[in-house]
């Protein structure tokens, strides 16, 4: 009994018909009133009046209008009470259609989201309408198609560090076994492999361990100082350059030489640029370019990392900052890429007030990793003053 109560189907059938039973009530109330006082203040004087002038009523006319109000009364009970039971009738099937109509839609959008709790993220409504359970509707959908596109990048990065973790292991695997069985010669070069398939691995687990701290939010990001951006930039830049001449690829720095500081944690701007400088050594081949571009403002610096490679297609762009996500899945497998270094980049931007993003004119045309700082607050303060004063000169 009580659980049905406290259901929305039958709430709304019930505040309907109480509406519907409340105006009856009142209009039927309101109504023997008003012929009661209508029929006793104006049909008794018109009779009356009437009997003084021709002196023919008496009793008699009294009597005829007691009954007169009698059968007007009556007429408009019965009048009433037919109207109401139509009424009320009519208001039962509005409030059944109505309550249908918002109910199951609900409980639609209820279930659905039960199965997308469950992890049942392919799940999606089906409501046609345009009122505002048809908006929910949707927006459970967009949810749902969030939840299923994460879920699986996430399997898409499970297997890729499967195949990261498995590669370096089988081969550090071999050579240990190749040196036990003295059919691998301890020497040099094969220390130097086995290390690098080290590092390898040691990188992969960093940046890993490095996302989880960024979706946590326990990444700690020191701004609270004004800093030299060409520095940290040139620090980067020598730390690549041998491994871009390696691969016959030109690394430059293209910036003034005085630059306005800016206000941010220069390890963590050193990580970014190390982020997508290794996404350009391994998208631009040989006898390609990659330039360091930095320009100032009044209000910021950006930093354009601006490569020679194989280039974006515009469908990508809007997605490459995104966790787990791979233009090219089997291409950045082969090259180590674990697809969460641009994701990492993005946030360590943010956190220090900066935007980042990428432009592509296309495949084969090269790409351009840009992100801004905001200027320290008293170089942005004098810029703008200068800037001011020159204009009003």
């Amino acid at each position: 009994m009580k659980k049905w109560l406290h259901q929305l189907r039958w709430k709304l059938f019930i505040s309907h018909l109480i509406i519907v039973l409340m105006a009856y009530v009142v209009l039927l109330a309101a109504s023997s009133v008003l012929a009661s006082l209508g029929l006793t203040g104006f049909a008794p004087l018109t009779l009356g009046s009437a009997a003084a002038e021709t002196g023919q009523l008496g009793a008699s006319a009294a009597n005829a209008a007691l009954e007169l109000k009698e059968q007007v009364q009556s007429v408009i009970q019965q009048a009433l009470l037919i109207s109401g039971f139509a009424a009320l009738a009519a208001s039962v099937v509005v409030s059944l259609f109505v309550s249908r109509r918002i109910v199951e839609p609900i409980q639609t959008l209820s279930h659905v989201s039960r199965r997308l709790a469950q992890g049942f993220y392919r799940e999606r409504t089906s409501i046609q309408a345009d009122d505002e359970i048809a908006q929910l509707a949707q927006s459970v959908n967009q949810l749902a198609d969030t939840l299923d596109q994460t879920e699986r990048r996430r399997l898409a990065l499970l297997a890729d560090v499967t195949h990261e973790l498995r590669t370096p292991l089988a081969t550090i695997g071999g050579y240990m076994e190749g040196l036990v069985d003295g059919v691998v010669s301890a020497n040099p070069a094969t220390f130097n492999l086995i290390l690098r398939e080290t590092r390898r691995l040691q990188r992969l687990i960093e940046d890993l361990e490095l996302l989880s701290r960024v979706e946590a939010g326990q990444l700690p990001v020191v701004v609270a100082r004004a800093i030299d951006l060409r520095p940290v930039l040139e620090a980067q830049i020598a730390q690549f350059e041998p491994l871009f001449s390696s691969n016959q690829v030109n690394l430059c720095l293209d910036a003034p030489e005085h630059l306005p500081q800016v206000w941010a944690d220069p390890d963590r701007v050193a990580q970014v640029v190390i982020n997508i400088l290794a996404n350009a050594y391994r998208y631009t081949p040989s006898g390609g370019t990659v330039t360091v571009q930095v320009r100032a403002d009044d209000h910021e610096v950006r930093v354009a990392i601006i490569d020679t490679g194989i280039g974006i297609d515009a469908e990508h762009l809007p997605h490459l900052f995104e966790r787990f996500y791979r233009v090219d899945k089997s291409r950045a497998r082969n090259s180590g890429g674990s697809g969460i270094g641009l994701a990492i980049a993005r946030h360590l931007i943010y956190t220090q007030g900066g935007e980042i993003w990428a432009e592509s004119d296309g495949i084969g045309k090269g790409s351009r990793f840009i992100f801004t700082l905001p200027l320290a607050p008293q170089m942005a303060v004098v810029r703008v003053e200068s800037v001011t004063t020159a204009d009003v000169a």
